[in-house]
């Protein structure tokens, strides 16, 4: 999962942070959201919460300072993937690609 987002944010396709994904979603262009395993309640009231009253899928993902990390960046919270190919193949290559709840 690291690597395909990793992929996704230098092809920009992948956007990074509760501010830019939650715009993303208002404007309808997110695929799929990865939600850090420690997300803040931030993330959670103001990220999670729209995506699941928007229908848009949720998928877990590691712990934000990996995904920082991994991203080239501090703690990632949240992450919205723009193309359809790639939040599928995040969706299969997180546990056993079922989205998370809400």
């Amino acid at each position: 999962m690291l690597r395909l987002l990793g992929l996704g944010v230098r092809a920009g396709t992948v956007i990074v942070g509760v501010d830019q994904v939650r715009a993303a979603i208002q404007r309808g262009d997110v695929a799929c959201v990865v939600v850090a395993a420690d997300a803040s309640r931030r993330a959670q009231e103001k990220v999670v919460r729209l995506a699941a009253g928007r229908g848009v899928p949720l998928l877990p993902g590691p712990p934000a300072a990996d995904l920082g990390t991994r991203l080239g960046r501090p703690a990632v919270m949240v992450a919205g993937v723009l193309d359809r190919a790639l939040a599928a193949g995040l969706a299969e290559a997180s546990r056993g690609g079922a989205p998370m709840e809400a």
